[in-house]
């Protein structure tokens, strides 16, 4: 069995995690919570929206977006969405996503968003600068962040925290020790 393999079941079984794992956690846990008091939160001029996960792997935070957005666009608002673009390398940054952008320069969740919403959505690591971007040269009025519970630099209004109905929160134990970060 790979370690990947081995982690996962352990992350998702009854058996308590081995001690070590429990240490690095701890330290885990300390490194996160100097580096989110050491970074001040910007606010944008318009709200921002959060969507994002508290454990590793997929959670449905994709669909969710896309629901919150044909909400929010029916309900009269301009959305925009901003990512980082995990698994992209874009010319520049912040760079957005058009229907005809390739994954490898955005990421295949964005770009599968800017193919199924028709809204702005830019990728960038620094989703301030992504979130400036739409607003100044779209007009939105509103942001959705893919994807960013860990990313403290930008200020939200609301957050979504999306959990695997299925999975739940494993053993309740933060990285390496268990699922959740």
């Amino acid at each position: 069995m790979t370690l990947p393999l081995w982690l996962e079941a352990r992350w998702y079984s009854a058996a308590p995690p081995p001690l070590l794992l429990r240490q690095f956690a701890a330290l885990f846990w300390f490194i996160d919570r100097l580096r989110a008091r050491s970074i001040r939160p910007e606010k944008l001029a318009v709200p921002v929206i959060v969507v994002g996960n508290i454990s590793v792997g997929g959670t449905g935070k994709t669909p969710c977006v896309i629901w919150l957005v044909e909400r929010l666009r029916e309900s009269g608002w301009t959305p925009g969405v901003i990512s980082r673009g995990y698994g992209g390398v874009a010319p520049s940054y912040p760079f957005e996503v058009l229907r005809d952008s390739q994954a490898a320069e955005c990421g295949d969740e964005p770009l599968l968003l800017a193919r199924r919403l028709d809204c702005p959505l830019a990728v960038a690591p620094d989703r301030v600068a992504a979130g400036r971007y739409l607003i100044e040269k779209h007009g939105v009025n509103i942001l959705v962040s893919d994807d960013g519970l860990q990313h403290y630099a930008l200020a939200r209004d609301l957050e979504f925290c999306v959990v695997d109905g299925a999975r739940g929160l494993g053993n309740g134990a933060l990285l390496p020790a268990g699922p959740l970060r």
